[in-house]
C-alpha cells in the first residue's frame, strides 16, 4: 500500500467544465448525452469514457450531498429544503434513464472483457444488478421516497422540551439523564417521551406512506416484497435473510445474558430496588457525569490529538476537514437529529454532522464518524468514483474499530484515572448493549416489508413483541407502556435509509476482531485496518474482511467467542 496522505487539492476536471455548477438539467443534460452517443471503438476510448463518466458521477454526487448537508444543518431554512427537493424531484429522476443506458452501453461493449477484470469485477457486477433491476416506473416513486424520507428530520428537528426556564432538543437534554439526582432525571426522562408522543401519528403516517412506496417499488422490479428487493440494491451477495435471523437467534442466546449482567450491576451501583429507564445512563450519588469535552471546538481539538497518538495520518485527515469547513458538531434547534460523515467524491475531504452537548456518548459519536471519514482519505485516490463505493458492511468496521483503537488515547479527554476507567467502562458496555437493539431494528424491518398491508395497530403490537424478545426484564417498565409502543419512531434508519441497520451488527463484529488484534499487535492491527479500507469497493465483502485479517462470519460460535472476549475485558476495568 502506497503512503496515504491527507492533502488534498481539487482534482482538475477534465470533461466538465473548471467553473460548471449544477443549476438545472437544461445545463447538465450534454454531459450525459455526449457519454451515451460518443463512439467507444477501442479500449482506450472505453477507458477515456469510464474516466469522464467518473467525473460527472463526483460532480453530481458532491452537489446532491451538500444540498443534503445544508437542509439537515437547518431544517427551518425552506429555501434549504427546497434546494434539496428540487434535485431529487427535478433533476435526478432525469439522470436515472440516462445513467441505465449508460450501464447496459458498458457491459454491451466488447472491450469492457479487455478491462482488467479482478479490478473490475464489482464494479462490473453492481452495473450489471443495477440493470437487471432498473425499472422506468420506479423513477418518480424513488424521487417521492427521497424528498418524504427527510421529512422525519424536519419533524424531529423541532423537538424541544423545557428544563427549569430553559429550552432544549432532545439531544440537549440527553445529559440530564446522567444525573445523580433521580427526580430530575425521572422528569426529564417524561418530558422527553411526552415530546416524542405529540408527533407519534405523524410519524406513524409517514412510515405508513413511505412502507407504500417502498413496496410498489419491488412489485414494479417483479419483487414480492420490499425486502427482497432491497437486498439487491444494497448488494447484499455475501449474505442472505436466513443469515440476518441466524444473527437475531444469536444475540439472543449469547449477548442478553450479558445485558442483564450489566444492567444488575448498574441497579447493584445505583443502589436501587428497581432498574428504571431513566437510571440506565446514570451515576451514583456524589460522582459527577463524565463530561469528555466543553463544546464542539474542544472535542475537535482533543479528537485531533487522539488521532495523531493513534496514527498521525488520522489527525492530519482531521486537520484537513477542518481547514475546509467539513464539521457541524453542536446540537441546536431546528438542526436535523443524528450524526454522520457525508464523503464529497469531487474533493475527497468528507463532511461530519452531529448533535454533540457534552456527553460521555458525543464522544464516542466523535470518534465513530472520525473513522468513517479515515476511510473516505484512504479510498479516494482509487480511479473511479465507482471504486469508492464501499458496502456498508466494511464502512462500519471503519468507524466501530477506531471507537476501540482510539480508547488507548482517551487520556486526553480524562485527565482523572477513575473518570477514564469509567470510559472505557461506557464504551465496552455500549459495544455489548447495541447489538439487541441492532437485531430488534432489523428484526422489525423484515416484518414491516413481508407485511405491507398491516394496520398501524398491528404494526405496534408486532413491535413491542420483537421489542419484548430482545429485552431483559432488568428495566422495570410499569406504568411506561404507551412510550415504548412508539420507540422505533427514533430510528432515522427506518425512514431515510430502509434496511441499513443490520450492518452495524456484522461491523461490530469485525471491530472487536480488529480491536482483538490491536491488543496483540497494534503497528499490524492498524496496517490491516488501512489496507482494507484503501481498497475501496474494489473487492467482495469477504475479501475486504479478509484484508483486514477478518473472517467475515456472524455464525453463533463466532458472536460467542467475540462476546466473551468483550465481557473479559470489561471485566478488566
Amino acid at each position: 500500500m502506497m503512503k496515504p496522505t491527507a492533502e488534498l487539492t481539487k482534482p482538475e476536471r477534465h470533461f466538465l467544465p473548471e467553473g460548471f455548477v449544477l443549476t438545472d438539467w437544461q445545463s447538465l443534460e450534454p454531459y450525459f448525452k455526449d457519454l451515451d452517443q460518443r463512439p467507444l471503438e477501442t479500449r482506450a476510448d472505453l477507458e477515456k469514457w469510464l474516466l469522464d463518466m467518473s467525473e460527472l458521477e463526483a460532480v453530481v454526487s458532491e452537489d446532491a450531498s451538500w444540498r443534503q448537508i445544508r437542509m439537515t444543518c437547518d431544517t427551518e431554512n425552506k429555501e434549504l429544503e427546497g434546494s434539496f427537493n428540487f434535485f431529487f424531484m427535478e433533476i435526478q429522476p432525469k439522470i436515472q434513464p440516462y445513467a441505465d443506458r449508460l450501464n447496459k452501453r458498458l457491459v454491451e461493449n466488447t472491450h469492457t472483457q479487455e478491462l482488467d477484470q479482478k479490478e473490475y469485477f464489482t464494479y462490473l457486477r453492481s452495473i450489471r444488478k443495477r440493470i437487471e433491476l432498473f425499472r422506468e416506473s420506479n423513477i418518480p416513486l424513488m424521487a417521492e421516497a427521497s424528498v418524504m424520507g427527510q421529512q422525519f428530520g424536519v419533524i424531529s428537528g423541532k423537538m424541544t422540551i423545557r428544563v427549569g426556564e430553559q429550552e432544549y432538543t432532545l439531544q440537549q437534554a440527553a445529559k440530564f439523564l446522567e444525573s445523580p439526582d433521580r427526580r430530575l432525571r425521572e422528569e426529564v426522562y417524561l418530558k422527553v417521551q411526552e415530546r416524542r408522543l405529540q408527533d407519534k401519528d405523524a410519524l406513524n403516517d409517514l412510515y405508513s406512506k413511505l412502507i407504500g412506496i417502498r413496496n410498489q417499488m419491488a412489485l414494479n422490479a417483479g419483487f414480492s416484497n420490499y425486502r427482497d428487493y432491497k437486498f439487491e440494491e444494497l448488494g447484499r451477495f455475501d449474505y442472505t435473510k436466513e443469515d440476518c435471523f441466524r444473527f437475531h437467534e444469536a444475540v439472543r442466546e449469547h449477548v442478553l445474558p450479558l445485558v442483564k449482567q450489566i444492567n444488575a450491576r448498574k441497579k447493584e451501583k445505583l443502589g436501587l430496588d428497581k432498574l428504571r429507564p431513566w437510571d440506565t445512563e446514570a451515576e451514583p450519588e456524589g460522582t459527577e457525569p463524565l463530561r469528555p469535552f466543553t463544546n464542539g471546538k474542544d472535542l475537535l481539538t482533543k479528537t485531533i490529538a487522539c488521532f495523531d497518538d493513534l496514527n498521525p495520518f488520522f489527525g492530519d485527515c482531521l486537520r484537513t476537514m477542518e481547514k475546509m469547513g467539513r464539521f457541524d458538531l453542536e446540537s441546536r434547534k431546528g438542526k436535523a437529529p443524528g450524526g454522520y460523515n457525508c464523503p464529497l467524491a469531487e474533493t475527497g475531504a468528507p463532511f461530519i454532522f452531529m448533535n454533540a452537548s457534552g456527553l460521555m456518548s458525543d464522544l464516542t459519536t466523535m470518534v465513530h464518524e472520525g473513522g468513517h471519514a479515515i476511510h473516505s482519505f484512504l479510498a479516494h485516490p482509487l480511479k473511479l468514483s465507482s471504486f469508492k463505493d464501499y458496502p456498508m458492511e466494511i464502512a462500519e468496521v471503519a468507524s466501530m474499530s477506531m471507537e476501540l483503537f482510539s480508547m488507548d488515547h482517551w487520556e486526553l479527554f480524562f485527565q482523572d484515572k477513575n473518570d477514564l476507567a469509567r470510559a472505557y467502562e461506557h464504551q465496552l458496555e455500549r459495544v455489548i448493549t447495541i447489538f439487541p437493539w441492532i437485531a430488534t431494528i432489523d428484526k422489525f424491518q423484515h416484518w414491516v416489508y413481508e407485511n405491507p398491508s398491516h394496520t398501524v395497530e398491528e404494526r405496534r403490537q408486532m413491535w413491542l413483541q420483537i421489542l419484548n424478545e430482545f429485552s431483559t426484564e432488568s428495566i422495570d417498565w410499569s406504568g411506561l407502556e404507551q412510550y415504548r409502543e412508539f420507540g422505533w419512531q427514533r430510528q432515522l434508519h427506518l425512514f431515510e435509509v430502509p434496511f441499513y441497520y443490520i450492518e452495524y451488527g456484522i461491523a461490530q463484529l469485525g471491530a472487536i476482531g480488529l480491536w482483538m488484534q490491536y491488543k496483540n499487535n497494534k503497528e499490524k492491527a492498524l496496517s490491516n485496518y488501512m489496507s482494507a479500507l484503501s481498497l475501496g469497493g474494489t473487492k467482495t465483502l469477504p475479501e475486504l474482511y479478509a484484508a483486514a485479517g477478518l473472517k467475515f462470519d456472524f455464525s453463533k460460535e463466532h458472536i460467542k467467542q467475540l462476546m466473551d472476549f468483550v465481557s473479559t475485558e470489561l471485566q478488566k476495568i
